[in-house]
């Protein structure tokens, strides 16, 4: 008899969280889940659920209308839940986890189960709710029936914020190895498109616009390169608040950078964008898995990566793993990269296998099923 699994989110707008779900519930055993997908709010102009309608998977919006649109929310979801009747609950960051909890009162037979997509928070990133919402996670964190972790890093963080370590397991997050693969054609087009030559060394930071990718630390360290090489290009891709762009573009302005560095918003075909890349940089100074690491490696893309949340994990390679807010260390192990470029085509190869041995959808599948089986033999049990 089929699992019915409802996950619950915020939104479906194009992101790296939303971008996980979306991927998973594509990947999941339909023989085994009938999966269904609530969200919060209406999706952007740049949106995931037209992809979960096309593969056949019910998303339903429950047409919130702001924040304090509390109590016809709330009534909405119980509605769509008392219908579906759900085996499983699977809450999707912050505000969503902890409704699981509130919801167990009126459906006491459904698991409950958190996903947690951070580590390391930064609070006074976040207004009075966000900081309201992490305490309240930290407070109730022994209800849930099960804490999906996407990152070592982020399990080792909310262990020391309370959780407890029984009901916690990491999963990393899977990449679609089939989407994100070498693409010598699409390299040729976007690098034509961009007017980047084949001999210029092109350095990505790929993330939204956000002062957590730490962006005046990546432009900083290829104001140093651009010192020291001279057929170097950079480019930021992803969108995010106006008034921070424009802080980011004076930046390179008064490093004198301005025109090496192409600006990009934020778009569907990431693949063909990591394959007009030399190099994939992230300077962030937080973090839990970042998918564009993997993403980039998994198009054979090498990255330099800050060591925050799993990144060191995932490249493999300590040489390639520097101390956040650091431009100097940065633009070190750029360069160094660089005098390695093209001298191996076997390490490029490596470089994506790592990814499918260790990071695969096929991977994140087998243990998110595991998972989900494992909490339905033990509600059985009891």
């Amino acid at each position: 008899m089929k699992k019915k699994i409802v996950f619950l989110i915020r939104s479906l707008n194009y992101g790296g969280s939303e971008r996980q779900l979306v991927t998973l519930v594509k990947a999941l055993d339909k023989q085994c889940f009938d999966v269904t997908v609530l969200c919060f709010y209406p999706s952007g102009s740049l949106s995931l659920d037209q992809d979960l309608k096309d593969s056949g998977i019910p998303v339903i919006c429950l047409e919130k209308q702001g924040r304090w649109d509390l109590f016809g929310f709330f009534w909405r979801l119980i509605q769509h839940l008392q219908r579906i009747h759900p085996d499983v609950l699977h809450g999707y960051i912050g505000i969503p986890n902890l409704l699981t909890i509130f919801l167990k009162l009126f459906f006491p037979s459904t698991r409950m189960i958190w996903g947690i997509r951070s580590s390391n928070v930064d609070l006074d990133f976040y207004d009075w709710l966000g900081r309201l919402v992490f305490r309240l996670e930290c407070l109730l964190s022994r209800f849930p029936d099960l804490i999906i972790v996407n990152s070592y890093a982020g399990q080792a963080y909310y262990l020391t914020h309370g959780f407890p370590a029984n009901k916690m397991t990491v999963i990393p997050n899977g990449i679609d190895i089939e989407l994100f693969k070498p693409d010598q054609a699409a390299r040729i087009k976007v690098r034509s498109l961009w007017g980047i030559s084949e001999d210029t060394i092109l350095i990505g930071l790929v993330g939204r616009l956000d002062i957590r990718k730490d962006h005046p630390t990546f432009l900083r360290a290829a104001a140093l390169l651009s010192e020291k090489r001279q057929n170097v290009r950079f480019v930021c891709v992803g969108s995010g608040s106006e008034n921070y762009a424009r802080e980011l573009y004076e930046l390179a302005d008064e490093l004198g950078i301005s025109d090496q560095v192409i600006w990009v918003k934020a778009c569907a075909d990431m693949s063909a964008i990591y394959n007009a890349l030399n190099i994939v940089v992230s300077s962030s100074y937080t973090e839990g898995f970042l998918n564009v690491i993997g993403e980039a490696m998994s198009c054979s893309v090498p990255c330099v990566v800050t060591d925050v949340g799993d990144s060191a994990l995932i490249v493999g390679n300590t040489d390639l793993v520097v101390p956040p807010k650091n431009p100097e260390a940065l633009k070190t192990a750029m360069n160094r990269l660089i005098e390695t470029l093209g001298n191996n085509d076997c390490d490029r190869n490596q470089i994506r296998q790592r990814i499918i041995d260790q990071f695969s959808v096929a991977k994140l599948v087998l243990k998110t099923k595991a998972a989900l089986l494992c909490l339905s033999h033990e509600s059985i049990s009891k």
